[in-house]
């Protein structure tokens, strides 16, 4: 446990796409609606699209099994905003599931990226992710790993290395099952910074503003990084002696 987070180590990932009868966004239509038109008044490029949550989930023996279902992003973003607020609509049944790569880098850093002033968490620090979505979904599968990869493509221009690293890492609290693959680049962080600011240089619109490069526990922002990446960086860095 770390941050809040329970850690556990995994060799494969399995995600299938379900039918599930959510009775929140009909119980709390105006609810939702209000809260997103407040929400795009600050960020007005957000876009009210289909999103997949987690309805069911299980562990065992070193692979991870998700049940995920299709609703409306601003009925996952109130149900988000709101749950710890009001124990009323919390739901133990249904999590925010996402895939992330954490990019290693060969001097062995770890890169986050910033994100934009466009954005709905603008200033914050992730590793590149996102909400699955419907361009995830393969026949009854969920592709989690290509999540991953394309989410990383489009916010930094990185596509994995050849031999990358298939294992994953589950955090799981607040409410998130973040399945995060370690991937180790084998470049500098200096280098893949450039990189990666060369691509968001050619990007009329880029999702991120820029990159943060972590060394070690020092270099934990509490402020700016989500409960998940502290847990992880916070685990994955040792202290210091």
């Amino acid at each position: 446990m770390s941050d809040g987070f329970r850690i556990t180590q995994l060799a494969a990932v399995t995600a299938r796409f379900v039918t599930y009868d959510w009775a929140f966004p009909r119980e709390n239509a105006d609810a939702i609606a209000a809260h997103w038109q407040t929400r795009i008044a600050r960020a007005p490029g957000m876009f009210d699209g289909t999103v997949l949550l987690c309805c069911d989930h299980a562990v065992a023996d070193g692979a991870a099994r998700l049940d995920l279902f299709a609703t409306r992003y601003a009925t996952f973003t109130y149900y988000r905003d709101t749950r710890h607020a009001d124990a009323r609509i919390a739901d133990a049944r249904i999590a925010n599931a996402f895939a992330a790569i954490v990019p290693w880098t060969s001097d062995g850093a770890v890169l986050l990226g910033e994100m934009g002033a466009r954005t709905a968490n603008a200033g914050q620090l992730y590793f590149p992710c996102g909400t699955p979505d419907p361009d995830d979904i393969q026949g009854a599968r969920v592709d989690l790993a290509g999540s991953a990869a394309r989410e990383l493509a489009e916010e930094t221009g990185l596509a994995l290395p050849d031999e990358a690293e298939t294992d994953w890492v589950l955090l799981e609290g607040e409410g998130q099952l973040a399945f995060l693959r370690p991937v180790r680049f084998p470049e500098t962080a200096a280098r893949l910074v450039a990189r990666i600011a060369d691509h968001l240089g050619a990007e009329a619109e880029p999702e991120l503003a820029g990159m943060h490069v972590v060394r070690g526990r020092d270099d934990i922002d509490a402020a700016r990084m989500p409960g998940f990446v502290r847990a992880y960086l916070a685990d994955a860095f040792p202290p210091a002696r």
